[in-house]
């Protein structure tokens, strides 16, 4: 019946095949090897079981979930949220204060999600007691090797002296398990060669000259329009490039890499996700493993060096049951093993028009979970003090010290007007459009 209320607080009607495979394979107790394709729903598949196993009896704890990436963990973090279950969980990761996790851990959370190597810092440091967690989850394991946070788990591993079930999820196939992860006989779902998860993904060639590239780009993004739209590139130089020619050209747009600071990364997503910007140029960072929404484009600006990291740039698009379309930017000259010869080419030949700005715009609000505001708060503010109805407002995300909300952009002045002056759980904030 618990399972049953978490689907309906997911808003999901039922698990899917991948999900009831992995849930019956845990209640067996032995270790679990989840190897599935990107946006299939892996994050419930492992969270379902781990869940169960939690005991409402016992302090500290109790699970500990290692990612690669400080997005991949707020979204893990934001879902085991959504569940409803009663349990704590706390995120730990860099780029996130050390004094703020230190003083979570003075009631600590039944489930932890963190990157390895913050986790190992403050298993170092003995911030947290190990020595309950029974639930450990390698998520996107393979992505965590690629990354070089070998040494880090293989250390926080070997302090797991309690556990008594492993999963390890991974979006590639693995030749062996490493043996520093204590995996042993696990219980194999393989869902990546699952036909009926294989994308309707339409591949296509724009041939571009490279003395030409940046304005063959802009006629091609014109030419998209208003699709929701993630630009690949290999270098952080290179989407910075891209996003001064847009800057130019007056054409809303956001990126993301990892030489950004974590809250300007946080906010570019959470505005790609509740549709205030529709275009997002990045690296192969984003190709894997973020909350981000069903995109309808994908563009290589420039292709990856292997065949995998074009899988998962794919990966973004054609999810599920939708349709996709990747642009590969290419000249004449260049040659890669994974694509096939007869591309079809899309022309650029016409006269398109500058894409139109989203309908939603962000609005910033300087209070959040510490300050003990909800959704049904805010929802309250922009309806009732706002003036707005209910189709006026778009996705809301609830930060620990600051909430973000989607705003018809028609609507924005108005409400910022009509909020000026008032308070929230009776303590005037600052409410602004977030850029």
């Amino acid at each position: 019946m618990m399972v049953d209320k978490i689907l309906g607080n997911l808003k999901i009607s039922a698990l899917n095949k991948m999900q009831e495979a992995t849930l019956g394979a845990a209640e067996k107790g032995n270790d679990v090897l989840l190897l599935a394709p990107t946006g299939s729903g892996k994050t419930l598949a492992f969270l379902l079981p781990l869940f169960l196993k939690l005991n409402t009896s016992k302090k500290g704890v109790q699970a500990l979930i290692l990612v690669p990436s400080r997005e991949l963990s707020l979204q893990i973090e934001q879902v085991f949220r959504q569940m409803g279950t009663g349990f704590k969980v706390n995120c730990c990761y860099g780029g996130h204060p050390v004094k703020t996790e230190r003083n979570n851990f003075e009631e600590p959370p039944a489930l932890l999600i963190g990157t390895p190597g913050r986790i190992a810092y403050h298993l170092r440091h003995e911030n947290f007691d190990e020595s309950g967690i029974a639930t450990l989850v390698l998520d996107e394991f393979d992505k965590a090797l690629e990354f070089g946070f070998q040494e880090d788990m293989s250390y926080i591993i070997g302090k797991l002296l309690s556990l008594n079930q492993r999963f390890l999820t991974s979006a590639t196939a693995m030749e062996e398990i490493p043996e520093f992860t204590g995996v042993k006989n696990p219980i194999e779902i393989n869902y990546l060669k699952d036909q009926k998860s294989a994308p309707d993904l339409k591949l296509m060639k724009v041939y571009a000259q490279a003395e030409d590239k940046l304005n063959t780009l802009f006629d091609l993004i014109c030419k998209v329009g208003d699709k929701t739209t993630l630009i690949f590139c290999n270098h952080r130089e290179t989407v910075d490039r891209i996003s001064d020619l847009l800057i130019d050209k007056d054409l809303a747009h956001d990126i993301f890499h990892g030489g950004m600071e974590q809250d300007e990364r946080e906010r570019a997503l959470l505005k790609f996700r509740n549709g205030s910007i529709k275009i997002l140029i990045t690296t192969d960072l984003a190709s894997r493993g973020l909350d981000i929404p069903e995109v309808e484009c994908i563009i290589h600006y420039q292709l990856p060096y292997t065949a995998d990291a074009f899988v998962h740039r794919n990966g973004r698009t054609a999810r599920m049951n939708a349709k996709g379309t990747a642009y590969l930017m290419l000249t004449d000259e260049e040659k890669y093993p994974f694509l096939s010869e007869d591309l079809e080419t899309e022309e650029l030949d016409g006269d398109y028009e500058l894409p139109s700005d989203s309908q939603w715009q962000t609005l910033y609000i300087a209070a959040g979970k510490k300050d003990k505001v909800n959704k049904i708060d805010i929802v309250g503010l922009l309806l009732k003090k706002g003036g707005l109805q209910k189709e006026d407002v778009g996705l809301i995300e609830v930060k620990d010290q600051s909430s973000y909300v989607a705003v018809k952009r028609s609507m924005v002045g108005r409400v910022l007007s009509a909020l000026a002056q008032e308070r929230i759980k009776n303590k005037k904030v600052k409410i602004e459009v977030a850029l």
